[in-house]
C-alpha cells in the first residue's frame, strides 16, 4: 500500500526492519522481526528471493510510517524497495550520504553496492545525488565497475572528497563529477544548488568519520554536523527517509556470500566490540531522529 499524504511528519512512527537485532532504544518505534530473511536477503539478494520480499512487505509494511532504520550497511539495498514503494507520477529528488557510491555492478541479483542504479530507472526519481563518497571504488582503478548509463544521462551525480574521478571528465560526464578537498566545501557547493522538489533521503553512517562512530566498512569524513545540515535544508519536504549503517555480524550460509563479503574487506569484530559499537549507533539514531522530526514539523 503506498503512503496517503507525501510528507514525512513528526506523528509518523520510526519503521525499524529488524534482520538483525542491531537498532534498539528508538522511542515509539514499531519494529518489524525480519530475521527470518536474512540469509536470503542480507548483502544481496537474487531476483526471485527479492520479489517474494517485495510482495510479503505488501502486507508487512503499514501504510505511514516514519523514518525507517534497516539496521547493518549490508541492508541499504533495502531502500530500492522503499522507493519503489513511492508514486510513480510524482517526481522526487533522491539525496544519499554514503561512504561507496553503491552504483557497482552485481550480476547475481541486487545487493547494498548496486542499488543506487536500480533506483536510476525508477520513474518517480528525476535525480540521485550520492555525498561523501570516500572510497577507491570511483577511482579509476574501479571504474569499469560502475554503471555508467545513470552518470552519462546525468541523472546520477557523485560527490566525492580526496578521490581523483578525473575518468568521469574524460567519458562526458564531467556534470556529474563533483570533486572537492573537504567536507564542509562539499556539503556547502550541494547546498547551494539544492531545489526545491521532493527529497527522499538515504544516510548510511559509514559517511562519517570513526571518531563520530565505527561501522563494520571502510569510512568516509562526514561529521554529525554535516548530517544535520543537510536533513534541516530537506524540511517540511522529506517524503521518505531511511538510516543504515549498523554494526552486526553474520555467518552466511552461502559459499558465494561469504567469498563476496571477505572481497569487499568488512571488519571482522568481537561480539564484545559488536555491543559497545552498537550502543554508540543507538545514541547516534537518537539524535538523527531527533532532528528528523524537527525537519518534519516536530
Amino acid at each position: 500500500m503506498v503512503r496517503s499524504s507525501p510528507w514525512l511528519t513528526a506523528e509518523d512512527r520510526p519503521l525499524v526492519l529488524d534482520f538483525d537485532g542491531s537498532v534498539a532504544g528508538l522511542d515509539r518505534a514499531t519494529i518489524l522481526p525480519l530475521s527470518d530473511w536474512q540469509q536470503r536477503v542480507r548483502f544481496g539478494a537474487g531476483w526471485g528471493d527479492w520479489r517474494k520480499l517485495m510482495a510479503a512487505s505488501r502486507d508487512l509494511l503499514p501504510e505511514r510510517y516514519g523514518c525507517v532504520f534497516t539496521g547493518s550497511g549490508d541492508y541499504h539495498h533495502l531502500s530500492y524497495l522503499l522507493l519503489q514503494r513511492l508514486p510513480a507520477d510524482r517526481p522526487v529528488q533522491l539525496i544519499i550520504c554514503d561512504n561507496h557510491p553503491d552504483n557497482m555492478l552485481y550480476p547475481f541479483g541486487i545487493h547494498c553496492g548496486s542499488w543506487v542504479y536500480h533506483a536510476s530507472r525508477l520513474p518517480q526519481i528525476s535525480q540521485i545525488h550520492v555525498l561523501g563518497i570516500c572510497s577507491s571504488d570511483i577511482g579509476l582503478s574501479h571504474a569499469w565497475e560502475n554503471h555508467l548509463r545513470p552518470l552519462l544521462s546525468k541523472k546520477l551525480h557523485y560527490w566525492s572528497i580526496g578521490v581523483d574521478t578525473r575518468w568521469l571528465n574524460w567519458l562526458g560526464a564531467g556534470e556529474c563529477n563533483h570533486r572537492f578537498d573537504d567536507p564542509d566545501s562539499l556539503l556547502s557547493a550541494f547546498l547551494r544548488q539544492l531545489s526545491g522538489d521532493p527529497v527522499y533521503l538515504s544516510l548510511d553512517k559509514d559517511v562519517l568519520s570513526k571518531q563520530v562512530v565505527q561501522t563494520n566498512w571502510d569510512q568516509g569524513c562526514f561529521e554529525l554536523k554535516h548530517l544535520e545540515l543537510l536533513i534541516e535544508a530537506c524540511a517540511n519536504r522529506l517524503v521518505g527517509m531511511d538510516i543504515t549503517g549498523e554494526v552486526s555480524s553474520c555467518e552466511y550460509h552461502s559459499r558465494l556470500k561469504r567469498w563476496l563479503s571477505a572481497g569487499d574487506g568488512q571488519q571482522l569484530i568481537s561480539a564484545s566490540e559488536a555491543a559497545e559499537w552498537q550502543r554508540s549507533q543507538n545514541r547516534l539514531n537518537q539524535q538523527l531522529l531527533a532532528v528528523v522530526q524537527r525537519a518534519s514539523g516536530g
